[in-house]
């Protein structure tokens, strides 16, 4: 999987489409993303296994049948009428399988299961569930994405859609695919989830936040699911 993953990224520049972040890294950075043994995010991987393993995960799943499973989400859940992300569903399976009170998204277990789950899919192109009854949650997310909020008045689609290539505070502007989450942030200093990015970026133009648990959340992460769909699943992605 690791040969293979290495290989979907050195092709991606070679395609039109959506480009992933990773092209927009140093080279010092995209070797650390390459390499298992200098990406910090794989300890999470790591003790994401063993908590699949002492959680009694293998009970119902196989490693084998997680491969491809983070590559869809989010997907449509019929009890809830509505998306539901890839650490929805892990922290549903717990509660309803095992009787465990839910994790919250942010703590380090929730990460770190959501970590190994989706490194399964790793080196595999995004193919978000085709399911319609998504699509009123995509229309919403593509809305949200493209409306102007807080005091800088601007919108995700300025940054990433119009001035994505170009340079701001000498970073390069990526095009904000979610292709890598869980992922490990230089500037978190540890793996951090996509909601979270979503309220560091909320945080930066200076708006208020979606409250935690806000549906706002899932529609975004359904429309940027579809925006990526194509590139290949880079769990743990590193970012700057």
């Amino acid at each position: 999987m690791r040969r293979f993953a290495t290989l979907a990224l050195a092709l991606l520049a070679l395609g039109a489409g959506p480009r992933s972040g990773f092209e927009t890294m140093t080279p010092e950075l995209q070797a650390m993303q390459r390499d298992d043994f200098a990406n910090p995010g794989m300890l999470w991987v790591a003790e994401g296994e063993a908590l699949f393993q002492r959680q009694g995960c293998t009970g119902c799943h196989t490693p084998a049948q997680m491969v491809g499973v983070a590559a869809r989400y989010p997907v449509f859940d019929a009890g809830r009428d509505g998306p539901i992300d890839l650490a929805g569903r892990i922290a549903q399976c717990r509660e309803q399988r095992q009787g465990a009170a839910p994790l919250p998204t942010e703590s380090p277990e929730a990460l770190a299961l959501a970590a190994y789950v989706a490194n399964q899919s790793r080196g595999l192109p995004l193919a978000p569930d085709p399911d319609p009854r998504l699509d009123p949650a995509r229309r919403q997310g593509e809305a949200l994405f493209r409306e102007r909020r807080g005091q800088l008045n601007l919108s995700c689609a300025q940054c990433h859609d119009d001035n994505a290539g170009r340079r701001l505070a000498g970073s390069a502007i990526p095009e904000g695919h979610a292709n890598g989450y869980p992922l490990y942030r230089l500037e978190w200093q540890g793996l951090g989830s996509l909601r979270r990015r979503l309220r560091s970026c909320m945080v930066g133009v200076r708006s208020e936040p979606f409250p935690p648990d806000a549906p706002e959340y899932l529609a975004l992460e359904a429309y940027l699911a579809m925006r990526a769909r194509g590139l290949v699943v880079e769990t743990p992605a590193i970012r700057p």
